[in-house]
């Protein structure tokens, strides 16, 4: 390690920074783990709690609407408290949003419950990614950030496979009981061993600025939830008024940040938008990520449970081997890049996106659960091969100051595509169906597939423009600094 800091110029980490950075990775993993576990569970839920489909749909849609509405002012939290006082006031509120739901004796206190969830997980992991890049040397950045590959990847792929199995047995309290000592546990350990400060700036809150970012992102995210839930049918408010209303305030929100970045005094301010390399890596990223979890978490199992006709658990088991591929890729591929850069594992993991996108077109009722599964391996092979990179290069390409802000809007844009992507291909998936209720079937399942294929070669084409950024030396030299 001090062979590679004295080789590119850098130096040492300061003490503390690993164990902090360890204490982050493991609070997030626990945080994301806990976003999906409870997706094969709303079915059960709904009978339990005696609430519709469509309700009982918000326990995740409200999580995501949540996580949509804090990320965009963790740039500004970041600057304004340090990583210790931010850690404990995120662990504590997830803590208490878990205890809260695995107590709830309705679905509004449930729903209550995963709403203080949300509001500790959103500023985790913008958290984790501006620590890595202002404590980590830059020649082992890609290592560490593959570490945070796992928390994104392996985190969501096996929270399905554990509620199944915890559901299959226990009732759906579990899922939170399971969960309650793990975040604890991790808040004792951080409120004991970190204590890693860091400047901190006297940056005003803007008030009306938090207004325009919970009502634009808020009103995109639930239009296109909506959209998702049910192909855009059945709700008493179309999903194209929140999605406007949310654009108009958006467009304010953008006005005001351009604004006041002058005085550095931005909410969330939007100067990382000006560095190439930064705008490339996040439209790469937003692709990958309606890949990730429109594809991957919502089309395949819905192929697998409608079409293929397996239980929950065994839908569950079948994606596991591709999340595992996706997190056990984060390191190695770290560290291929802090030796060669971004574009040589970019674009082969873009062709094997593209590729295996298009083999799921030729999916049908009786193709054998091996190669589905095979498939879906190479699909999260090629997510693997450009995560790390794109995240590292993105970011490595900003002043140090820029950091938090960079990481942000990169959550931000994560959630928003997500959220996008599944309203898209489940509406395609619905509006292809032969089935009157409008339910996916195999037909619209392939239709759906189709334009994933179509998406893997935008993916591709995108990765033909990555290039190492000029201004790296430059960003490393601050970020160094700081």
């Amino acid at each position: 390690m001090t062979e590679e800091s004295k080789g590119s110029g850098d130096e040492v980490a300061p003490r503390g920074a690993t164990m902090m950075i360890a204490v982050l990775v493991v609070s997030a993993f626990v945080m994301i783990l806990n976003e999906t576990v409870l997706s094969v569970a709303l079915r059960d839920l709904g009978v339990d709690l005696g609430v519709s489909t469509t309700t009982v749909q918000w326990l995740t849609s409200g999580f995501l609407l949540t996580m949509a509405v804090v990320i965009p002012t963790t740039g500004f939290l970041l600057e304004r408290f340090t990583p210790r006082q931010i850690f404990l006031v995120s662990m504590t509120l997830f803590s208490a949003g878990t205890l809260l739901s695995a107590l709830a004796p309705g679905f509004a206190v449930l729903l209550a419950g995963r709403v203080v969830q949300a509001c500790g997980t959103a500023v985790m992991l913008p958290m984790l990614m501006t620590t890595v890049m202002r404590l980590v040397p830059a020649s082992r950045r890609g290592a560490t950030m593959g570490t945070i590959t796992i928390v994104i990847a392996v985190a969501p792929a096996v929270g399905p496979t554990i509620g199944g199995a915890v559901l299959s047995s226990l009732g759906w309290r579990w899922m939170f009981w399971f969960v309650l000592p793990l975040s604890l546990l991790a808040l004792a350990f951080g409120a004991a061993r970190m204590r890693l400060g860091g400047e901190t700036r006297m940056v005003p809150l803007d008030v009306f600025s938090v207004l325009l970012s919970a009502v634009g992102f808020g009103g995109i995210l639930y239009g296109l939830s909506t959209v998702g839930e049910s192909g855009g049918g059945g709700h008493l408010v179309a999903p194209w008024i929140p999605i406007a209303v949310g654009a108009v305030a958006l467009a304010g929100f953008v006005a005001r940040q351009l604004r006041l970045q002058r005085q550095d005094r931005a909410l969330l301010d939007l100067r990382p938008l000006t560095h190439s390399t930064f705008v490339v890596a996040l439209a790469l990223t937003a692709l990958m990520f309606m890949c990730l979890l429109a594809v991957a978490a919502i089309l395949l199992p819905l192929y697998l449970q409608t079409v293929l006709r397996t239980s929950t658990f065994v839908s569950g088991l079948a994606v596991l081997p591709g999340g595992l591929v996706l997190g056990l890729l984060g390191r190695p591929v770290g560290r291929l890049f802090d030796r060669f850069g971004a574009r040589p594992l970019v674009i082969p993991g873009a062709l094997a996106t593209a590729v295996s996108l298009w083999l799921f077109t030729a999916l049908g009722p009786d193709s054998p659960l091996a190669l589905v599964i095979g498939i879906h391996v190479l699909l999260m092979t090629g997510l693997g091969t450009m995560m790390t990179p794109l995240m590292t290069e993105s970011l490595a390409a900003l002043p140090g100051h820029l950091y938090s802000h960079g990481s942000a809007i990169m959550a931000t844009l994560q959630q928003v595509a997500g959220a996008f992507g599944t309203a898209v291909f489940v509406t395609v998936a619905s509006l292809g169906t032969t089935q009157a209720s409008g339910a996916p079937d195999a037909a619209g399942l392939h239709t759906a597939f189709i334009v994933a294929g179509v998406l893997g070669v935008l993916v591709f084409v995108m990765a033909l423009f990555v290039r190492r950024p000029k201004a790296a030396p430059q960003a490393v030299t601050e970020g160094g600094a700081a």
